[in-house]
């Protein structure tokens, strides 16, 4: 008899690193407390939204609300990256939107359960294209905003931000190595609210329009 051995191949693939409460005014309107290290949660490769998608309200939430937020993207593999280093590991900036089951987040919360569910859902996180850092006289002095239906909702500037990108990037890789095309989300400022089926969302760095889809 012949048997034949089947080997599991096992495809490496992206992750989402997210930071919470990184912008004072956020933490107040959400009544938070301010933490003395970066919140850090995980999102799966299937909340990716990319090439402006449209996204499908799911039926398991009556509240999701928009975050908007500068991310970057890790063009290197590396672990415990020293501070002083951690530009070597990113050089695009580009916007995302951390859709928030809040509903879900919030039950999660009074039961001092996960986020999981209320962050990591399919789609719940819109990314733009990048932009290369050289575009940017000062990365820690860049406008971000975000619009529904055409009307301002947030609007931040990283020089707000608690922890910066670089301090972000040495404290995960202490505890999560990263992984070349890894995505990380930095932290929305004040002015979260609910989307609704119909809406229009945009994002933008500076004035440069980086994300426009629809949601249905």
């Amino acid at each position: 008899m012949c048997l034949r051995v089947f080997v599991a191949r096992f495809v490496e693939k992206m992750k989402i690193l997210a930071i919470g409460r990184n912008y004072l005014k956020h933490i107040d309107e959400l009544g938070n407390k301010k933490a003395e290290e970066p919140v850090v949660f995980i999102k799966p490769d299937t909340a990716l939204l990319k090439d402006n998608a449209s996204f499908f309200y799911p039926d398991f939430s009556t509240e999701i609300h928009y975050e908007v937020e500068l991310i970057i993207r890790i063009n290197k593999d590396g672990k415990n990256i020293d501070k002083r280093f951690a530009r070597n590991y990113y050089n695009e900036i580009g916007v995302g939107i951390d859709f928030t089951a809040r509903d879900l987040q919030q039950k999660a919360k009074e039961k001092r359960l996960p986020w999981t569910l209320s962050k990591g859902f399919n789609g719940s996180a819109p990314v733009s294209n990048f932009l290369p850092l050289e575009e940017f006289d000062d990365i820690n002095n860049i406008d971000f905003s975000l619009k529904v239906n055409h009307i301002l909702k947030q609007k931040g500037n990283s020089q707000n931000m608690i922890f910066s990108f670089d301090y972000i990037i040495s404290y995960i890789s202490t505890f999560i190595t990263f992984k070349k095309g890894d995505i990380v989300f930095t932290g929305t400022p004040e002015g979260v609210g609910p989307i609704h089926i119909g809406d229009k969302i945009e994002a933008y760095i500076e004035d440069k329009k980086m994300l426009a889809f629809d949601v249905r």
